[in-house]
């Protein structure tokens, strides 16, 4: 299993906006070859900073 690791920081005027494009933004991630599962997390130090960890099968399928 390969886990990806994402920090993405969001200027925090464009936070609603980014949570609601990453919910459109899952069905895709979770129809990509080699997905097993996703999650973000929100980082409680820096509010608009966030954590992506992608998990997949294998590197070679991860598109």
């Amino acid at each position: 299993m390969i886990l990806e690791v994402a920090i993405l920081d969001v200027k925090p005027e464009l936070i609603g906006e980014f949570e609601t494009a990453f919910k459109i933004a899952s069905p895709i991630i979770a129809s990509m070859p080699g997905y097993l599962s996703h999650e973000l997390q929100r980082c409680i130090e820096t509010p608009n900073r966030y954590i992506l960890l992608v998990r997949w099968l294998t590197s070679c399928t991860k598109a």
